[in-house]
């Protein structure tokens, strides 16, 4: 669609296990990322929600190309990322960039809050060092910073605090799409307020398009404008953010649907609560068939000889089930 900043087609992402001392020999494969076809449209939140393990950060660090794709297509502005070489992918690494879980660990402790948000201005030749000061002072204010703090450490900061410097270091170079990897997961509940509404002023404003990934489907819907659910590398359920979290399909989706607290005691008591048995497969040995089958309550035989396709399920919803039809409506 030309409105689709981002596609995924059939993205694989496969890390060698491998065995032996002396002669080494592949003997397997993590399948982190299974088969993902996924796009994003310009301007756009996408929510990415899953169990951990379930491949999320893999995509992430897979459509910047931190991680190198075992098949499939990426394509950003129209250009397939895996044909494309060295250069090029840091070229577009202006339209993409990422924030990742841990401002602590992503800020170098060693440069200076200037120095980090200067150093991609001059690296892409965003500007020249003449004008470097007011784009930096222009960055510390569009996130809420005063522009004096610019010459502390990372150390100096509070954790909402270096988080905002993160979110302007992504900025800096004006991106077309931000994938942020859990950023506000290691904040307090009153700081993950304050990122999000951050994050969602910035992403209208700017017209940026937002891949927020996050294990809270409360704070997903809220900030989302679709959600796609991930299960053992694959993509279970997408569809609009209020459609998902209010009238989920897939059977995993309920399940981490009904995990949501609800914040009326007398309505708790009387929701029930969906609980899986047994934990995610290996994706070193998937289950054949659908990877779900052993934990769902409504598996059939069939559930387990056949791979559920993607197929739509609605007005801008999909879902990858077998017994998507005869499933009851969820709550029932």
């Amino acid at each position: 669609m030309p409105d689709n900043i981002l596609e995924l087609r059939d993205v694989r992402t496969y890390f060698p296990v491998h065995r032996g001392f002396l002669v080494r020999r592949q003997t397997g494969a993590v399948r982190a990322v299974d088969g993902v076809t996924l796009s994003v449209r310009r301007g756009e939140v996408l929510g990415l929600v899953g169990e951990s393990g379930c491949g999320k950060s893999t995509l992430a660090r897979t459509i910047l190309q931190l991680v190198p794709t075992t098949g499939g297509m990426i394509i950003l502005n129209g250009r397939h990322l895996g044909e494309a070489t060295r250069a090029e992918i840091l070229a577009e690494r202006r339209d993409l960039q990422m924030i990742f879980q841990d401002p602590y660990a992503s800020l170098n402790p060693r440069m200076t809050v200037h120095a980090t948000l200067a150093e991609p201005l001059l690296v892409h030749g965003i500007c020249g060092p003449g004008e470097v000061q007011g784009q930096v002072d222009e960055l510390m204010r569009i996130v809420g910073l005063a522009p004096r703090f610019a010459r502390k450490y990372p150390h100096e900061f509070s954790g909402g605090q270096r988080q905002r410097i993160a979110i302007a270091r992504a900025l800096a170079l004006r991106p077309k799409i931000i994938v942020a990897d859990e950023p506000v997961s290691a904040l307090d509940v009153s700081i993950q307020a304050q990122i999000l509404n951050l994050l969602s002023n910035l992403c209208r404003e700017m017209d940026v398009a937002l891949i927020f990934i996050a294990h809270d489907l409360s704070v997903v819907r809220h900030i989302s404008d679709r959600v796609a659910v991930m299960y053992l590398g694959k993509i279970v359920e997408l569809g609009p953010a209020a459609d998902v979290i209010d009238r989920p399909l897939h059977p995993y989706t309920r399940a981490l649907v009904s995990a949501i607290p609800v914040p009326d005691p007398r309505i708790e008591r009387t929701r029930r609560r969906i609980v899986l048995a047994g934990d995610p497969p290996s994706p070193i040995n998937p289950p054949a068939g659908c990877a779900f089958h052993p934990r769902c309550p409504h598996a059939v035989d069939r559930c387990r000889e056949a791979v559920p396709p993607l197929v739509p399920a609605g007005p801008g919803r999909e879902a990858a089930c077998i017994r998507l039809a005869e499933l009851p409506p969820a709550g029932s």
